[in-house]
């Protein structure tokens, strides 16, 4: 993991092997942020190579010059972070520059030392840059190793007062628990299967105030967990549920996080084409970022009580997997018919949400990969459904403070009638009509009752099959994760 600190003192004094420095865009063309503290000369030059170049300052250009005059580091690197304002950033200038300022720490890779100049003062931007190097700061494992190409430690260079050390401190947490889920998701399936995510999960937890219950398939059956049980029926590596528990004394609130954990769907009997698989490892991107999330929250000591439910399953074709028309009994009660195998997130989903509930918390929020259509509707915005509009509200203002991208979207009464079965409680899946809104509608008969609850379909943002881009790279992205911090934050 990259080391962060924060250093008060000057840019030019600092003798890094790279220097950050953030360049704003604005109408006559781009220009050095303010607040940089570099030496006259050092300006003279940067702002002769910057017209020279053309440069624009937009979020993501990176420009890397030697020699530069004055300064103790062997090279700058200038990257662009938009048109950053001199008044207080609102939300979108600060997501640019985490992701202007990861786009640029992602070129650092093997390097020992960096420093990024902080574009201001305020506590709001030294969090954003500290946020920015902190998850731009990663990169892949190669199966059975630990990659040591990112930048090994970064000097956040800015105002050294408590409130900006508490900034670096709770980025650096952040940092670790979004990398931590990244890498989950990028392990290969015959690696991450249901049994080693708990084991992985029961590793990383040691030393810290998390705790951790897993059902194995007996515990499963008997516990009555039949669409977990469904799903993971047909394949050699049995189904888990895990439940990670951070109770502080005293909380403020206590949430329930429930993320989906398929780790490796093939779509069971009703099997995708083979293009179709090319990505499905991701498909425990929720229930990673649920365990990502509450390692961070424990390890910011935040006092809120969170329990993070995953439901782990790999959905695969056999003698033994649940078959189109099967009906299964879940967690709770409730009889559900199966019409298509390859829905089969939302019956873990609906398990561990009937079991969360059980504890009646304040809230529940599930994340998962859950459907297609999310992908098609909003691309690299999830969508967020729930039951109380006050609290889906909550968690959209969560996800907007820091700066992942979520749309709200209903949940229609008029069409909860396509999950009426005749044989069950209710069909799992509705038409091709609204699949994402019907699969929430599914999800929301599992919500006990008065519990205000959310869904968070995160099908297209947590999976870059593209380029590396801003502080995301390619692969996982760890998405999720600070919207559940950010939310845990909100009861403070």
């Amino acid at each position: 993991m990259t080391t962060l600190t924060l250093s008060s003192r000057s840019a030019g004094d600092a003798a890094v092997d790279a220097l950050v420095v953030a360049l704003v865009s604005g109408d006559k063309g781009a220009a050095l942020a303010p607040g940089h503290g570099l030496p006259r000369r050092t300006v003279t030059h940067l702002g002769s190579v910057i017209g020279d170049l053309e440069l624009a300052g937009k979020v993501g250009e990176v420009t890397t010059l030697a020699a530069v005059p004055d300064v103790k580091a062997r090279v700058v690197v200038l990257a662009g972070v938009g048109a950053l304002g001199s008044g207080t950033p609102d939300a979108a200038a600060l997501e640019d520059v985490r992701k202007g300022i990861g786009a640029a720490v992602r070129g650092l890779a093997k390097k020992k030392k960096a420093g990024v100049v902080v574009p201001g003062t305020s506590a709001e931007l030294v969090a954003a840059v500290a946020e920015g190097v902190s998850l731009g700061a990663y990169a892949v494992s190669k199966a059975h190793t630990t990659s040591t190409d990112a930048v090994e430690s970064v000097s956040i260079i800015g105002p050294g007062d408590a409130v900006s050390r508490k900034a670096v401190k709770r980025a650096a947490a952040l940092g670790e628990a979004v990398a931590y889920t990244r890498d989950l998701v990028n392990l290969a399936p015959n690696l991450l299967y249901p049994e080693s995510f708990v084991d992985s999960v029961a590793e990383k937890i040691k030393g810290s105030k998390v705790k951790l219950k897993s059902y194995d398939m007996k515990a499963l059956r008997s516990g009555g967990f039949g669409g977990t049980v469904g799903v993971g029926q047909g394949s050699a590596n049995e189904p888990r549920i895990a439940v990670l528990t951070y109770s502080p004394a005293r909380p403020k609130a206590t949430l329930a996080f429930v993320g989906k954990g398929i780790t490796f769907d093939s779509g069971g009997l009703c099997i995708k084409p083979a293009a179709g698989m090319l990505t499905m490892k991701c498909d425990m991107a929720g229930a990673a970022a649920v365990a990502g999330a509450v390692l961070a929250i424990a390890e910011l000591g935040l006092p809120i009580a969170v329990t993070g439910y995953l439901g782990l399953a790999e959905n695969m074709p056999s003698s033994t997997a649940q078959r189109p028309s099967d009906v299964v009994t879940m967690r709770g009660g409730k009889t559900v018919e199966v019409l298509n195998t390859d829905a089969e997130g939302r019956m873990v989903l609906g398990d561990c949400i009937a079991l969360a509930s059980e504890t009646r918390p304040d809230a529940i929020v599930d994340v998962a990969t859950l459907t297609g259509a999310q992908v098609i509707a909003l691309a690299n915005t999830a969508a967020v459904m729930g039951n109380d509009d006050a609290f889906r509200t909550r968690v959209l203002d969560a996800a907007e403070t820091v700066g992942e991208a979520m749309w709200p979207m209903p949940l229609p009464k008029e069409l909860r009638p396509v999950l009426d079965s005749i044989n069950a409680d209710l069909a799992h899946k509705g038409g091709s009509e609204g699949g994402m809104l019907t699969a929430g509608i599914f999800l929301s008969e599992f919500v006990g009752e008065g519990i205000p609850w959310s869904h968070l379909d995160i099908a297209g943002p947590a999976f870059n099959d593209k380029g590396a881009t801003g502080y995301w790279p390619k692969g996982g992205t760890g998405f999720g994760v600070r919207t559940l911090v950010g939310l845990a934050e909100s009861y403070l």
